[in-house]
C-alpha cells in the first residue's frame, strides 16, 4: 500500500459492504501520512452521495484514519466548539487515487462537552441482514464501539485536548 504525501490533496471514498460507493469527499489535504495513519484537513469541500447528489461541507474538519482501528473520526470545527462524527468502518487503504474504507453504518456523534450519542443502530441492523455482514465483522464493530467510547472518556487520540489545535494550525499553513 502506498502512503499519501504530506500536503497532497486526496479524495476520500466511502463504500458499503457490498462494494458500492457510498460517499466521496472531493478534496482533503494530507497533514500526516504513514502506512498506518492518515490525518487530513478540509474545509468547504464538495461531497458526492451515491445517488449523485452533491453538497459542500460547512466548516473546517480534521479527519483521523488508522489501519489498526475499525473507525475513523471527523472533527468539525464550529463556532460553539468541536463536534466529532465517528464512523464505524473498516481500516483504510490508500491506492494513490484515494483513501478508501467500508462504512458500516454505526456512528457516534460527540458534542463539545464530550457527551455522545450512538446513531444509526436500525440502519446497521437492516444492512447487516441485507448485505450479510459476517458474524466476525459484527463482533469487531461492537468491540470498536466500546474502544471508541473509551477513547472519548479518556480524551485519547483525536479527542485529546490539543489534537485539533495542532492539526488545524498545520492545515492552515497548507492553505496559504
Amino acid at each position: 500500500m502506498s502512503v499519501p504525501m504530506e500536503g497532497a490533496k486526496i479524495q476520500i471514498h466511502s463504500y458499503k459492504h457490498d462494494g458500492k460507493i457510498h460517499r466521496i469527499w472531493n478534496e482533503t489535504t494530507v497533514l500526516k501520512g504513514t502506512k498506518n495513519l492518515v490525518i487530513g484537513g478540509n474545509d468547504r469541500t464538495m461531497v458526492t452521495e451515491s445517488d449523485g447528489r452533491t453538497w459542500i461541507t460547512r466548516e473546517p474538519a480534521i479527519c483521523y484514519f488508522h489501519t489498526d482501528h475499525w473507525f475513523n473520526v471527523i472533527s468539525m470545527i464550529r463556532q460553539d466548539g468541536i463536534y466529532y462524527y465517528c464512523n464505524l468502518g473498516s481500516p483504510f487503504v490508500y491506492d494513490n487515487q484515494a483513501l478508501k474504507y467500508i462504512d458500516y453504518d454505526l456512528d457516534i456523534k460527540v458534542f463539545p462537552d464530550m457527551t455522545y450519542s450512538l446513531l444509526d443502530e436500525d440502519e446497521y441492523e437492516y444492512h447487516r441482514k441485507q448485505m450479510g455482514y459476517p458474524e466476525v465483522i459484527d463482533h469487531i464493530l461492537k468491540r470498536n464501539v466500546e474502544r471508541l467510547i473509551h477513547w472519548i472518556h479518556q480524551r485519547k487520540g483525536p479527542f485529546a485536548p490539543d489534537f485539533i489545535d495542532i492539526w488545524y494550525e498545520r492545515f492552515l499553513t497548507y492553505r496559504h
